[in-house]
């Protein structure tokens, strides 16, 4: 680094944007490596050790411009983005906690006749249309746009691209809405019980 910590640090208290680039960057790698090595092959369906970091960076830029954090040196300040990445990291793991016990492994045996199966009969289209309109009451507004691309075709990187995004923001969007759509059926196959 150009400048010491210290130094960068007092900038960055002040507002100056690259002394905060600076100090992310040098810090960023170390942070990721705290999240992927809690991060399973499950949980990076759900979202990315970048969301993460970027999250907690957020938090501490607005710590130190708008509520006056302040360390006592780097290693203080090294321990707290730990601990900080480590408390996100268990919320997110929470948040999809459900998700992920209500998902399970298809069998393999059995896709010959998934895959030889007649076409959809016309009350076929009529539910996935109904489905449909179901989804997109339960996405916000500004995330409608996403899940049209999605139901296009697109990969989440094309997505990720053309709504200027991160691709595990795009990923984190729509597994937040296949959540809710998964508890909304599971209250509705309760109350028929």
């Amino acid at each position: 680094m150009n400048e010491p910590l210290n130094s960068l640090l007092d900038k960055l208290v002040h507002g100056d944007d690259a002394a905060a680039s600076e100090v992310f960057v040098k810090y960023e790698p170390y942070l990721r490596m705290v999240v992927r090595k809690n991060l399973t092959p499950s949980l990076r369906t759900k979202f990315d050790s970048m969301d993460i970091v970027q999250s907690v960076w957020a938090d501490l830029v607005h710590g130190f411009r708008e509520a006056g954090w302040r360390f006592a040196d780097v290693q203080h300040l090294q321990a707290f983005l730990v601990q900080l990445t480590k408390h996100r990291f268990i919320d997110r793991l929470r948040r999809h906690r459900t998700a992920m016990a209500l998902e399970r492994r298809h069998d393999q045996s059995g896709l010959e006749n998934v895959l030889l199966a007649n076409d959809p009969r016309p009350d076929d289209f009529a539910q996935a249309e109904d489905l449909w309109k179901n989804i997109m009451q339960l996405c916000p507004p500004e995330h409608r746009e996403i899940l049209q691309m999605k139901r296009d075709g697109a990969a989440n990187a094309d997505v990720a691209a053309q709504m200027g995004l991160h691709e595990g923001s795009v990923r984190r969007i729509l597994c937040n809405v296949a959540q809710k759509l998964a508890r909304q059926q599971e209250e509705t196959q309760g109350g028929e019980s």
